[in-house]
């Protein structure tokens, strides 16, 4: 490809609204441009990487046995409302209507639509197990878009299903996406790594997201240097103890705290209750029902975990007005002790089991009780745990510390179990002539996602740099001086020649430009291999071989393409 024939719009400076440097380099490099917020045109070299990751993913799926359908974006809602989403998944889908007023949704995943084709199609054990995957379009009604293509309305993604006769096969085919995804991954010249993850509104018992450490990524991730545990903080636990356990005290007793509402002000004199003698007292409200969450004073309470554990769809801090009729108080003064209704569910995290001398709201305002034992004095509905680990709690394998970093999520798989299939319908005939439910799972990539963190964790200060398993071209041709009877242009039109017809994939910069912009660019995009062809050089019977991150080397010009077909070699992954 010659560059006057293509559209490489460059910047050189970003769009004030882009934020992060990969959203910044995807519109200065010419890549993607915006239409609207979280909607984005994908450039000649954009659409170039794009393809070339989704190859990678296609490769690696059909090479797990996995089976390339595609579904439409379009879904009615009854399958929805059938597996219980329309509800627990309305803030993110896209609601149209067509010309006869029939409601549809625009498909952020495909669980409802593959399950359908289950329950059509498969109807013996002898047909499973199957993997069907799709490369396509999804939406996702995002409030607040942001980043470029990592939080967008609209993305490309690549999900697929599995399903299988027994719990046993379905866990060999997580383990074979598991697997893909690892080689996925490593062939598009990403460090990624797999946590534990929640499984969130997808639902399912077991799931794993692949992380890129990335300091703007939107998720935090605790991990083990030491034996590898890594966990999405909505997932993750460690091996903090529990609360010390004193002597059994003397029964509560109430006590004036006028004006004392936070943790911290309790800490201080006179009272000087330390916070992790304190029960923090929570009420929210889960799907319509009022309830209480105690956790240690000097703890956080994560809301996925909350979610998790009760199995709660929606969940929602309860306001002051809520909790006053409830409780009789305002925040500041509330525990679980004293006048609680019988009908409320109080929940306690673990690390408070056994736990007494602690110091709680006496739900009154103005007041806190003292003296009080968990056990005794308060009537916990359930034990979970519901705290946020900090960095520097040990361990809860090998109790060394663990560390907190932010991470980019460009993959999840999901082991489902039966609940969409048995809510769906899909179900199959056993050898012994029984009727059951597919066990299945779920793997998504957003492929989109994926590109934009290759760049994310592979740049400098000069813009790009590609990998050569998934950049536009691995060489750009750069003539310094491009009139057709020039040397330097007659040269590059062999190089050009030779290479192609060796399977190279080349750019030549055909543009009548000075030699600093065109450089500037080359860097820019990230083109890794560029061969920069001047009279000066040419004097010598030499051209400029520049790896994009390496140095510049003088190279005799009949080795020139020998060179180049070494270093785009080495720079294959295997």
């Amino acid at each position: 490809m010659k560059w006057t024939q293509t559209l490489i719009p460059t910047l050189r400076e970003a769009p004030a609204d882009a934020e992060i440097v990969s959203h910044k380099l995807l519109l200065r490099a010419g890549l993607i441009r915006k239409l609207a917020g979280g909607v984005y045109t994908f450039l000649p070299l954009g659409l170039r990487t794009l393809r070339k990751v989704e190859q990678i993913v296609r490769e690696e799926m059909d090479r797990a046995g996995a089976v390339e359908i595609l579904m439409p974006a379009l879904q009615p809602t009854e399958i929805w409302e059938q597996s219980g989403r329309a509800e627990t998944a309305s803030n993110v889908l896209f609601k149209v209507k067509d010309s006869s007023g029939r409601a549809w949704f625009l498909s952020p995943t495909a669980e409802e639509v593959v399950t359908t084709l289950a329950a059509n199609e498969i109807n013996s054990y002898r047909q499973l197990p199957k993997n069907f995957y799709q490369i396509s379009l999804k939406f996702r009604d995002e409030i607040r878009p942001r980043f470029g293509l990592m939080r967008a309305k609209e993305f490309i993604m690549k999900d697929a299903y599995s399903f299988d006769t027994t719990d046993e096969g379905a866990m060999a085919s997580y383990k074979k996406m598991y697997d893909a995804y690892t080689r996925i991954f490593a062939r598009c010249g990403l460090k990624a790594f797999p946590v534990e993850a929640d499984t969130g509104v997808i639902g399912g018992n077991y799931s794993h997201e692949f992380m890129v450490p990335a300091e703007t990524g939107e998720n935090d991730v605790a991990f083990c240097e030491d034996c590898g545990y890594a966990a999405n903080l909505e997932k993750a636990t460690s091996g903090i103890p529990k609360t010390a356990t004193r002597e059994m005290g003397p029964a509560m007793e109430k006590f004036a705290t006028p004006g004392v509402v936070t943790i911290e002000a309790l800490s201080k004199p006179p009272y000087q209750v330390p916070a992790n003698r304190q029960i923090k007292t929570l009420v929210y409200v889960a799907d319509s029902q009022p309830i209480i969450i105690l956790i240690r004073g000097d703890d956080q309470l994560n809301e996925t975990k909350l979610m998790a554990r009760t199995g709660a769809v929606a969940v929602r801090p309860a306001t002051v007005e809520e909790i006053v009729a409830l409780l009789g108080a305002k925040p500041g003064s509330l525990g679980a002790a004293v006048k609680v209704p019988e009908v409320v569910k109080v929940f306690a995290d673990d690390r408070l089991q056994g736990a007494n001398d602690m110091t709680t709201g006496a739900n009154e305002d103005g007041f806190h009780l003292k003296n009080v034992s968990v056990e005794r004095d308060i009537k916990v509905s359930a034990w979970f745990d519901l705290r946020t680990v900090s960095a520097g709690e040990p361990c809860g394998k090998c109790h060394k510390p663990l560390k907190i970093r932010r991470a980019i999520e460009v993959g999840h798989v999901f082991k489902l179990g039966t609940k969409y299939s048995e809510k769906l319908n899909a179900t199959f005939l056993d050898a012994d002539g029984s009727r059951k439910p597919s066990v299945m799972g779920c793997y998504g990539i957003g492929v989109t996602r994926t590109l934009q963190a290759i760049i994310e964790q592979s740049n400098d200060k000069d813009g790009v740099i590609w990998p050569l398993s998934v950049a536009p071209y691995q060489v750009c041709l750069t003539p310094l001086t491009v009139a057709p009877e020039s040397p330097a242009m007659q040269l590059a039109e062999k190089f050009y020649t030779e290479l192609t017809a060796r399977g190279v994939e080349v750019i030549l910069d055909d543009r009548d430009e000075r030699p600093g912009v065109k450089f500037k660019d080359s860097e820019l995009v990230g083109f890794p291999i560029r061969i920069g062809i001047g009279e000066k050089s040419l004097a010598k019977g030499e051209v400029e071989i520049k790896s994009r991150n390496g140095a510049l080397q003088s190279v005799k010009t009949e080795a020139a393409v020998e060179t180049v077909l070494r270093l785009v070699a080495e720079g294959r992954p295997v």
